[in-house]
């Protein structure tokens, strides 16, 4: 295994830092606009989390390869951790949708709660390989049949999201990285971006009409409804900011982290490293800016602009931290981020399975007789939380920012006793 890089794990350890607070306001209504993703075209700091954990999984797979030769036992190694990752994510979507006949409230989440436990055990526990190939591939062929073998409670469960994507988006850097050298990748990246950028321009939308860029008309939304009907976003129900052919240019993103990785890692001195890293990103940012006139930078899309300005981004944090931790050592203030970047799976999963055990668990309301119960997550927010503050913004804020604390306690604990776990 190539020598460990402390600066990608606080960049990681930051982005799920911010990751973690963007997700988890008191109110969503009352938020700080760089903390919300853009309304649609252009880029706030949030929209740049999803897309620098990409680039850093591209980085990852780089900096943990020691022996660069496309196997069985390679392949293997990477279909189960695709399989693993992906049915993690299917998981949060299931969560809440898991029914008992004769139970609910209170039963219901502990059988929620331990069909969970069973699910981690399965899937973070480090066990014999064929095993764990075949435990990955049951738990995705059940979910798929409960998705789709028309089960009333979970016919409309979301298939994309965040986890899959980053399944899908590791398997294809994976062995791309291990079959190809750096300049075919970059070749392939750039294939991708335009293809792309061919596929949404210029060809008609069936039923709507002409390509275009516009929310639930485009070509990857009308692909996402064609064939997820019924298993896409809740919020939009006929498209996905996950979907199906913008997980297409993320996978280039992924292989900017890759090229990023194989920079890092050759016997290049320490100081060209950076020079060289921060000239790539000046560019990719401004061909992102001057792609962006023509083919507008969108998150929800995955344009190829926004791939190129994310990664860009994205690259120039790292070399900022690569040069400020690698080259010059000033590393006594990291120790904060690395705690956060060092299981970052573990908080992907289980920021999202806490709020929805919190939000399962229902109170009296304070208000009084006629009053409908309320959640424990929002108990918390409004009776305790929010009349601390005068301003709802801030208040909102707080909540997140406890929340992060929470995590930080959790992921604490794990560190000092040097737990860290991978899927």
């Amino acid at each position: 295994m190539k020598s460990r890089l402390i600066s990608l794990d606080v960049l990681r350890g930051l982005t799920i830092i911010l990751m973690t607070i963007v997700n988890n306001p008191g109110d969503w209504g009352h938020v700080y606009s760089p903390l919300l993703h853009a309304e649609w075209h252009g880029c706030t700091p949030t929209d740049l989390v999803f897309p620098t954990f990409l680039f850093i999984v591209g980085v990852s797979v780089v900096l943990a390869t020691s022996n660069k030769t496309l196997n069985i036992n390679a392949i293997q190694k990477i279909l189960i951790r695709t399989l693993r990752i992906f049915c993690l994510g299917l998981f949060l979507s299931f969560f809440s949708k898991i029914q008992v006949f004769g139970l609910e409230g209170l039963p219901l989440l502990g059988v929620r709660l331990i069909i969970t436990a069973i699910i981690v055990a399965l899937l973070f526990r480090d066990y014999d390989r064929r095993l764990q190939f075949y435990s990955a591939v049951s738990i995705f062929t059940i979910m798929m049949l409960l998705a789709f073998g028309g089960f009333a409670h979970y016919e409309n469960v979301r298939i994309p999201g965040v986890l899959q994507r980053i399944a899908i988006v590791y398997l294809i850097v994976s062995l791309l990285y291990l079959k190809t050298n750096w300049k075919t990748q970059a070749v392939f990246c750039l294939i991708v971006l335009l293809v792309y950028w061919a596929l949404m321009t210029l060809i008609p939308i069936p039923g709507i009409g002409g390509p275009n860029f516009e929310k639930g008309t485009n070509l990857a939304a009308w692909l996402d409804n064609y064939l997820l009907p019924g298993h896409l976003w809740a919020t939009s129900k006929t498209w996905d900011p996950e979907g199906i052919l913008s997980t297409l240019p993320a996978i280039s993103t992924g292989i900017a982290g890759l090229l990023v990785g194989t920079l890092l890692t050759n016997h290049l001195s320490k100081d060209k490293k950076a020079l060289y890293l921060l000239i790539g990103s000046v560019f990719a940012v401004v061909l992102g800016l001057l792609w962006n006139i023509v083919f507008p930078i969108n998150k929800s899309l995955w344009t190829s602009s926004y791939v190129l300005y994310a990664a860009g981004i994205a690259s120039a944090c790292l070399v900022v931290l690569y040069y400020i931790i690698d080259v010059l050592g000033i590393s006594g203030w990291t120790k904060f981020f690395v705690i956060f970047g060092v299981n970052p799976m573990v908080v992907f999963f289980f920021s999202g399975i806490i709020p929805r055990v919190l939000s399962s668990i229902l109170i009296d309301n304070p208000g009084g007789p006629g009053h409908d119960p309320i959640s424990l997550q929002t108990y918390f927010y409004q009776f305790i939380l929010s009349p601390l503050f005068s301003n709802p913004v801030n208040a909102s804020l707080a909540y997140a920012l406890t929340y992060l604390t929470l995590w930080y306690v959790i992921l604490y604990i794990l560190y000092r006793k040097k737990l860290v776990f991978r899927v």
